[in-house]
């Protein structure tokens, strides 16, 4: 048994402890942002709020107090990038030696470009604490594995051995964790996709079809790629579930947030309005493209759609336009 906590409450830290208590054998606490949130959950005996509709069993704890980490074993952190660190200064106290934390979030940190364990592992070395830090990313609906439905996902850390004790403790019959080495692959690749899904519906939201969406998915992930490689990571982890695999389902499926901003977009809509519409839930490709584009000028490489994406969101381009400027961009070899 592993005494596990999930840091953050929304659909998927709330589906993770779900699938975690159907898997059995551990002691699962999931963590709210705040104490009033909490409360919340405890008395509709259920997340109203991200993940409606799912009875959270009683065996699984809610708090919304920081000493909960304190006993875990395990410290799953599902917290939006741009509330990672001050959460993380808020935990930080209650850490101690032998843990091991899993970042499930998917997204880059505004201005300092830093990937998520990055973040983790600089918040924690001001406490001098040094924790194995990995990444857990993949195609992954929060409401399907809340379903119990098949998914199949990538764990990775420096060390297979700790990988590979997170693969036993996970995986499930309705969840399969596959192990890798590269943190940094599988980071990016989760993050990444999130900005060429808006892409993939913006084309949509404009009244584009298969060619188009085929065309955006696959030059998506060579760009992806590009800026993965220079970063460290290798091509292979790209062309896996946390790569092609977590785009694909990003790109095409009607529960992407990411897609669902695009759409709107390409339909005329006004971002602020889109993002207020979400309900408190939260895009993480939004504010990953200009996380992204700044981490590709560091390592000099060319990201197209993403700098389109860029114009779009922050600039108010207009969504044809931007098309137009990459159907016209100069002709290019394909590899």
């Amino acid at each position: 048994m592993s005494r596990i906590v999930i840091l953050g409450s929304g659909a998927w830290g709330t589906a993770l402890a779900l699938s975690l208590h159907r898997r059995g054998g551990h002691q699962i606490t999931l963590w709210a942002h705040s104490p009033e949130f909490a409360q919340e959950i405890i008395d509709a005996g259920e997340n109203t709020l991200f993940l409606p509709g799912f009875p959270i069993p009683g065996a699984i704890a809610i708090t919304g107090s920081e000493a909960a980490v304190a006993d875990a074993e395990i410290v799953v952190s599902v917290v939006p990038s741009e509330f990672l660190r001050p959460t993380l200064a808020r935990i930080r106290p209650h850490l101690r030696p032998g843990q091991i934390i899993v970042s499930a979030t998917k997204g880059v940190e505004d201005h300092t470009f830093l990937r998520m364990t990055q973040v983790i592992a600089e918040t924690l070395a001001e406490s001098a604490l040094n924790l194995p830090i990995g990444a857990l990313s993949g195609p992954s609906f929060a409401l399907e594995v809340a379903q119990g439905q098949p998914t199949a996902v990538t764990v990775a850390f420096e060390d297979p051995e700790v990988a590979a004790r997170i693969q036993h403790a996970f995986s499930s019959e309705s969840l399969r964790l596959y192990t890798s080495t590269d943190v940094i692959g599988v980071e990016l690749g989760g993050a990444l996709k999130n900005v060429i899904a808006i892409a993939a519906g913006i084309a949509a939201g404009v009244g584009l079809g298969y060619n188009s969406a085929a065309a955006l998915m696959t030059r998506g992930i060579a760009e992806i790629t590009r800026l993965a490689v220079a970063c460290g990571g290798r091509r292979e982890t790209l062309a896996g579930l946390s790569g092609a695999g977590d785009l694909v389902l990003t790109c095409t499926g009607s529960l992407s947030r990411n897609r669902t901003v695009g759409e709107a977009l390409g339909q005329g809509r006004k971002l602020p309005e889109i993002l207020a519409g979400l309900g408190g839930k939260v895009a993480e490709g939004v504010l990953t493209t200009r996380a992204a584009l700044g981490l590709a000028r560091q390592h000099n490489i060319e990201m197209p759609i993403t700098e389109q994406m860029e114009l779009i969101l922050n600039q108010g381009k207009d969504p044809r336009e931007a098309i137009k400027s990459l159907m016209l961009r100069p002709g290019k070899e394909e590899h």
